[in-house]
């Protein structure tokens, strides 16, 4: 005997509570863990900036040092150490002198020092790309004929930097490098 629909059992059609609340709390979870891991992925991004940039320096006062028999020393620009947002960066004499503009805004502040007699020359990074008041620096030395390495003009330790590499340096000022 077949019976209708008003008197066989009731099912109720969607979610729950609990199971609204359960859902919510996995993606909680999910989200825990993933944000931090994006953000630490982006300042490791915005660092790669500051190697990409310092190899290019590298490679146009090599190139001004085989036309001119020395290194070009230019002043940090930007002047003022950026902080989590990018700036515009003004080549200015120093660096249009060398032919350096990177393209776009920059998240480091940028300069080279040359040593006394013109053949050896540190250049150097310097940011704070997450804000926490601790600058990031990474430079690039080629030490000069006695093999010392000139101090960076934005703030690097060349002591820390590893001859003809770049890297990060000042890593006994607190300095956090991804």
């Amino acid at each position: 005997m077949p019976t209708s629909r008003a008197e066989g059992p009731r099912r109720s059609r969607g979610f729950t509570l609990i199971e609204l609340m359960i859902a919510v709390a996995i993606i909680g979870v999910l989200a825990s863990v993933a944000i931090p891991l994006f953000v630490n992925y982006q300042l490791r991004s915005k660092s790669a900036e500051a190697k990409i940039n310092l190899g290019a320096i590298r490679v146009l006062e090599n190139a001004h040092y085989s036309e001119l028999d020395g290194y070009l020393a230019v002043a940090p620009q930007p002047p003022v150490v950026p902080g989590s947002v990018a700036t515009t960066f003004n080549p200015g004499a120093g660096f249009a002198a060398l032919g350096f503009r990177p393209e776009g805004s920059v998240y480091f502040s940028y300069g080279v020092a040359v040593s006394a007699d013109a053949v050896g020359y540190t250049a150097d990074a310097a940011a704070d790309i997450d804000a926490d008041g601790f600058i990031q620096f990474w430079g690039f030395a080629k030490p000069d004929g006695a093999g010392v390495k000139a101090p960076g003009a934005a703030g690097c330790n060349p002591a820390q930097l590893t001859p003809d590499q770049v890297g990060p340096c000042d890593l006994s000022s607190g300095t956090s490098v991804f």
